[in-house]
């Protein structure tokens, strides 16, 4: 087949026939939707995470260094550094999530703030995006505030430093890494 004949070709959307509620899951909700193929019309049950949109933020300082948390994640069984984020509340835009997750975090503030765009995280079996923001010139203002389930330790690294740990490994957050790319050339030890 001619990959040229498929350019504008889109794939047939599935029609939804049931949903079915799956268990509640602490910061996601299970559902299951039965499907029907669009070719063999056969009816299918497939798995859909339903959360809330989450937010990354990149906070720079003054200096040009980056704020990071180093926290233990239950999913890789590890202590990671990331970027400052959190779970956009119901109700709330994703600046004001930004904003209130980067005091929360780590009691950084910041005047100038512009957004980066988002991305589904994974459309596979998610139904949330992912929103970066970047928060230029932020200074420490406040007291961490970390929810209860959050034991943080806050500090800023130079772009060298992040990319030393994007090397040992203990930088893979892939929705953070992605933020720092959009304000960063981190590959190429360019700023």
């Amino acid at each position: 087949m001619d990959k040229k004949q498929n350019k504008n070709k889109k794939p047939a959307v599935w029609q939804r026939h049931r949903i079915e509620k799956g268990p509640h899951l602490e910061i996601l909700q299970a559902r299951f939707d039965w499907l029907k193929h669009p070719g063999s019309q056969k009816e299918m049950k497939r798995l859909v995470l339903e959360a809330n949109d989450w937010v990354n933020i990149v906070a720079t300082t003054p200096n040009n260094e980056v704020v990071v948390v180093r926290q233990y994640r239950f999913g890789a069984g590890k202590i990671t550094t990331e970027i400052p984020g959190g779970m956009v509340d119901h109700g709330e835009d994703s600046k004001a999530a930004a904003i209130r997750e980067l005091k929360e975090e780590t009691g950084y503030t910041s005047v100038k703030w512009h957004y980066l765009g988002s991305v589904e995280p994974n459309p596979a079996i998610l139904n949330n995006v992912c929103h970066s923001w970047y928060a230029k010139d932020a200074v420490q203002t406040e007291e961490m505030n970390p929810d209860e389930g959050e034991d943080i330790i806050v500090t800023t690294l130079t772009l060298d430093e992040i990319r030393y740990e994007i090397q040992a490994g203990s930088f893979r957050h892939s929705l953070a890494l992605l933020a720092l790319t959009k304000v960063f050339d981190l590959w190429n030890g360019n700023i």
